[in-house]
């Protein structure tokens, strides 16, 4: 387990959990983001970049982006295609699990806040290009999308995030 950062204190607990993001700048932008909403622990699923290069060393390129943000919120790297046996071990924990993703069972983000107001808490986002796997959507309890109003149908994966985070998590 690697980890960094300090123990947040009282309340429900708050964790995140970035299944396969390829892109370093974006993984940054959310450690800064899960940062600033005050999220306890980030899981980094797969071939998610983590803040420790695979030699031990800083990566400069996630810290240029995350502002230092990788220091204050506790993470850890876990091996594996997709983060289901990691849902599990949350479940039985009484972690209620939101997995953030257009899909014919998704609701609206705004929906579920008010589920999950008083609960520990993860909140799940997936790889840029294919999304949250389907293994980790059926173990979710919630699917959760952000309506799209304009032409494009997607979010770049952090800004989702930090919209995300907000929208259910800040009340």
């Amino acid at each position: 387990m690697k980890k960094s950062g300090m123990k947040k204190g009282g309340g429900r607990k708050k964790f995140l959990i970035l299944e396969n993001i390829r892109s370093v700048h974006n993984v940054g932008a959310i450690f800064r983001t899960a940062d600033a909403i005050g999220i306890d622990k980030i899981y980094l699923v797969g071939y998610t970049p983590s803040p420790i290069d695979r030699f031990g060393r800083a990566r400069q390129d996630l810290h240029k982006a995350a502002l230092g943000a990788e220091k204050n919120v506790e993470w850890e790297h876990v091996v594996g295609e997709n983060a289901a046996d990691l849902i599990g071990q949350l479940k039985k924990e009484g972690f209620v699990i939101v997995s953030i993703e257009q899909s014919k069972n998704s609701v609206d983000y705004k929906k579920v806040s008010n589920e999950v107001s008083e609960k520990d808490c993860t909140i799940l986002v997936g790889n840029e290009v294919d999304g949250v796997s389907s293994a980790v959507l059926g173990a979710s309890d919630f699917v959760a999308e952000i309506p799209m109003n304009g032409i494009k149908e997607s979010l770049n994966v952090s800004v989702a995030t930090g919209i995300a985070l907000y929208g259910i998590l800040d009340r």
